[in-house]
């Protein structure tokens, strides 16, 4: 297994896209995207979703030339029509203007719609955070969860996102995570690897507890504290579902088609932003910084996010960087 630079894992991804359609600028967006996720060791929203992309903006199901619309139609509202293309070009595009916004009015919605699936919501939540703004990220995706005692698929995994700027360009605290038990990548590595997973995270199509990962596939993950108190994620899932559909206009998880389908209608997904300008609050700094000591009183605690190790070099299956030299090279080269 080769070890490869982060930002090697940036520009091979930057000439796949480019290579299979995509113009530099959007390319570049989503390169510095998918570098960030393996950083972290987020697999399930790096690397792994490249080939993907490139399925997808060659079918048109994706666009890699658009330039998203932005509009201000509230004081405390920026609308970003994404048109078909990614999210991530989608939010730089606009986020100069939203910042601008949240420092106008103290907090802003930036409500993304038309876009492309967004994989890790704390890339977008930690550039607002080094921007200085607090930041709060939703959106929705492919039905997997039914609610509690259920077994109708009726909302996705439904990630949220939080980052906070610590007052110096830099983050205090940053987490990113689904309301479903695990996320449903997890799921589909233990398939690939062929294990089995705890119980707790998955019922099959009748209802059924199940440690299958090809069982929870065609059955439903669990809401966030699992069979006996998923109530509780079932809440959060059902807000973000919301916030990132209703508030956007964004399609409702149970309309949501396969997100890695090479084919197909485009997404038509978005995602709910709510950036807050801490500086409304003398208080907030303070507060902050008390409640960072309180969580580190004790050794080996953290506040979320901090004193995580980034990776680089990261270490890549060979088959996948393979894939990765023959995607940079064009559909030719690849079988995409």
């Amino acid at each position: 297994m080769p070890e490869i630079f982060v930002s090697e894992i940036q520009e091979i991804t930057r000439q796949a896209l480019i290579a299979h359609g995509a113009v530099d600028r959007v390319a570049s967006e989503m390169a510095q995207a998918v570098a960030w996720a393996e950083a972290r060791n987020n697999r399930i929203c790096g690397l792994y979703y490249v080939e993907s992309y490139c399925q997808q903006l060659q079918s048109g199901r994706v666009s890699g030339t658009v330039d998203p619309v932005v509009t201000r139609p509230l004081a405390s509202r920026i609308e970003i029509d994404a048109g078909n293309g990614f999210a991530q070009p989608a939010f730089e595009h606009a986020l100069a203007q939203a910042v601008a916004a949240a420092k106008e009015t103290g907090t802003v919605n930036v409500a993304i719609h038309h876009a492309h699936t967004c994989t890790a919501l704390g890339y977008f939540t930690e550039k607002a955070a080094k921007q200085g703004m607090i930041a709060i990220g939703m959106t929705n995706a492919s039905p997997i969860v039914a609610a509690p005692a259920g077994k109708t698929r009726v909302i996705g995994t439904n990630p949220m996102a939080f980052a906070v700027p610590d007052g110096k360009g830099g983050i205090a605290m940053s987490f990113d995570q689904s309301t479903t038990t695990v996320a449903l990548g997890r799921i589909t590595m233990a398939k690939a690897a062929g294990d089995a997973i705890p119980e707790g995270w998955a019922v099959d199509a009748d209802g059924n507890p199940t440690t299958d990962p090809e069982a929870a596939l065609k059955g439903s993950l669990t809401s966030l504290g699992g069979l006996e108190q998923g109530y509780k994620g079932w809440g959060l899932g059902v807000m973000v579902e919301l916030l990132a559909a209703g508030m956007t206009g964004g399609v409702a998880s149970r309309d949501v088609k396969p997100l890695k389908a090479p084919n197909g209608d485009p997404h038509g997904l978005g995602q709910f932003f709510m950036l807050i300008d801490p500086s409304a609050s003398p208080a907030f700094y303070d507060r902050l910084e008390a409640l960072a000591a309180a969580a580190i009183e004790d050794e080996g605690t953290r506040m979320p996010g901090q004193n995580k190790r980034l990776h680089d070099p990261v270490d890549v299956p060979d088959a996948l960087w393979d894939l990765m030299v023959s995607l940079s090279k064009g559909p030719a080269h690849a079988d995409v």
